[in-house]
């Protein structure tokens, strides 16, 4: 298998697409003004104290505040504590983590109402964005995650992933870590360092333990909370760490600056590879030039057809996801119903698990399938998805199949879930169902293209239209567009654009950013 990571940098936001053998898997997209939240350190205040929920609320900042469980707080958040207590109260000079005193680990049956009270300074770790009503979710547990490593302020103990099945390589990599680590930090050991030189484990180590050491300064010369003491990477390098592996044939980005960006996060992971990362500088849209678009909107939306005429319906609700498994005019040939509904039954299942990843959906999600009567059916089919569900990063459980068909999977939910409408509305009438002339569509054009050129002064712009648009301006030896720019000069060009409806259209500057020539009447 071989994935392809496509990243579409605008001014507005960036999004991300990550291909396998040539299919959209994951779907991520962030806009430039917000703030990637999952991993950031902050130092804040308790506001409120909810005995009754064993919990906590903090301001670490967010509109909304944030929620810390007493179960959150972590082994040694007393430790923790004394040593931010330590700090704060010295200014002048950094106490050194390697001398700070360990304290008593937490009890894990306690309450929070003996641990905190309202207006205490504590040291957070936002463990889950916010979701719909709900602040971001914190934990009193610290950890720097790196490509090899995590590292744990207090923890003083190296556990190595049980995905490392090698005994002797389990034991190089325990004994290893032993020996370089800062005393007062804990290691997990991640699958990736299997097989990985002592060198390259020393290195994201010291990088790691430099982190905890800036995060603690900013927190001891902060003159008011909160504050914001540790930025997790971006969602682009966030992603490329989790993801990156050796089948990765190209990174493909068409932004300067996050070129650069990527390029230098991979050469400090995986130097020989640093070739990989590409600039795109073509004039097609970059998720029109590697077929993400029209998976995106083939995809995404409410009906997502598989397999021959198959498909699922998927809705979002407040408490779950709801989806349902429909033959559509499969064609069943021969077979007999049960046998039909086994074969799409284990289609849909494969369609699912791609769905999962590249919504993200979390919580609790509910799938129909079709009714089968074979118990070996039903028990086949849920094998299947257990087993396909294994490459998929996020921690979850899948039940068995219910007597009514039902299948109840629950899958760690971080983020909101991706909802996009793809639909299209008419861009003329905005829906109400009456459109200007189409005829009329190339004269409006050139109307504006006249008022770019010849009233701003626009004298270099492109024009985006749709696929369908741009072949009928193209049309013939003296086309529409060649007079166009006989009348206009060379610096119009015209491209075709996948994301844009029939009758839509997009004037982008050379500077990159889009011209808004939207009439008044159309948006009214």
């Amino acid at each position: 298998m071989t994935s392809e990571l496509i990243i579409d940098a605008q001014p507005k936001e960036v999004t991300i697409a990550l291909l396998e053998d040539q299919r959209l898997v994951e779907f991520q997209k962030e806009s430039q003004d917000s703030k990637y939240l999952v991993g950031n350190i902050f130092a804040g205040k308790v506001k409120k104290i909810m005995p009754a929920l064993n919990a906590c609320f903090v301001d670490v900042g967010h509109e909304r505040e944030a929620f810390l469980h007493y179960q959150d707080l972590g082994k040694y958040f007393l430790s923790l504590e004394k040593y931010t207590k330590q700090v704060v109260s010295d200014r002048r000079k950094l106490a050194p983590m390697a001398k700070a005193a360990n304290q008593p680990t937490l009890e894990k049956v306690g309450s929070i109402q003996n641990v905190l009270e309202l207006g205490q300074e504590v040291m957070v770790q936002i463990t889950k964005e916010p979701i719909n009503t709900k602040g971001p979710r914190l934990t009193g547990e610290l950890s720097f995650a790196g490509r090899y490593i995590v590292l744990i302020p207090f923890d003083d103990k190296v556990n190595v992933s049980s995905k490392i099945k090698s005994k002797e390589e389990r034991t190089r990599l325990k004994q290893l870590i032993q020996s370089i680590k800062p005393r007062n930090f804990g290691v997990i050991v991640r699958t990736v360092a299997e097989g990985k030189r002592a060198a390259e484990l020393n290195n994201e180590m010291s990088l790691l333990a430099k982190s905890w050491d800036d995060c603690i300064s900013k927190i001891q010369k902060a003159t008011s909370l909160p504050v914001l003491a540790h930025e997790e990477t971006g969602r682009t390098v966030s992603m490329l760490r989790d993801l990156f592996n050796p089948s990765y044939e190209s990174i493909h980005v068409n932004d300067k600056e996050v070129f650069n960006e990527v390029k230098r996060y991979v050469n400090l992971i995986a130097p020989e590879r640093e070739s990989i990362v590409k600039l795109y500088k073509g004039n097609v849209p970059i998720f029109d030039n590697f077929g993400v678009t029209k998976q995106i909107k083939s995809g995404l939306g409410r009906t997502v057809s598989f397999k021959h005429g198959a498909y699922l319906i998927i809705e979002h609700t407040e408490a779950l996801h709801v989806v349902d498994v429909n033959s559509g005019n499969r064609n069943r040939g021969l077979n007999s119903q049960e046998e039909n509904a086994f074969t799409v039954n284990m289609e849909a299942a494969d369609e699912l698990a791609r769905q999962l990843r590249l919504r993200d959906m979390g919580g609790i999600i509910v799938v129909d399938f079709i009714d089968m009567d074979s118990t070996e059916h039903n028990q086949k089919l849920y094998e299947h998805m257990t087993q396909i569900m294994r490459s998929d990063r996020a921690r979850h459980n899948i039940l068995p199949l219910s007597k009514f068909g039902l299948m109840q999977i629950t899958r760690q939910r971080v983020r909101p879930a991706m909802d996009m409408h793809v639909e299209e509305v008419c861009p003329t009438c905005f829906g109400k169902g009456v459109v200007k002339p189409s005829i009329l569509f190339t004269d409006t054009l050139e109307q504006k293209i006249d008022y770019l050129v010849n009233n701003l002064g626009q004298k270099k712009i492109k024009l985006y239209v749709n696929p369908y648009v741009e072949a009928y301006i193209t049309k013939g030896l003296i086309s529409i567009y060649r007079k166009w720019q006989m009348t206009y000069g060379l610096g119009v060009k015209l491209y075709a654009s996948q994301d844009l409806g029939f009758l839509q259209y997009k004037f982008i500057n050379p500077q990159g950013e889009e011209i808004d020539m939207t009439e008044e009447e159309e948006t009214r």
